[in-house]
């Protein structure tokens, strides 16, 4: 969801689609797990380190079913104890 929202255009939306797709990236679907998950993240840490919605479902997401996260937005996700949490720094 995140990807496709940054799409300016629909064929933005169709690349992004078709990257997925083409390097095999599976898309989890959203489950009461989560969603319940991703409300008390949100709870916990939207005042105090501006965890937003999509970051909080991203972070269930992964805690959920047990997957690590590679973000370069370690700032939002630092706080989530259970998330295994593996920064990526672009060059």
């Amino acid at each position: 969801m995140e990807l496709l929202q940054s799409a300016r255009n629909s064929q933005q939306h169709h690349y992004i689609k078709d990257f997925l797709s083409t390097f095999g990236f599976v898309v989890l679907p959203l489950s009461e797990e989560i969603g319940h998950r991703a409300l008390i993240y949100i709870e916990e840490y939207a005042l105090s380190h501006g965890l937003r919605a999509g970051d909080a479902l991203i972070a269930a997401t992964a805690v959920e079913n047990s997957l690590p996260l590679v973000s370069s937005n370690v700032k939002h996700f630092k706080p989530i104890r259970e998330l295994k949490l593996n920064p990526f720094l672009p060059h």
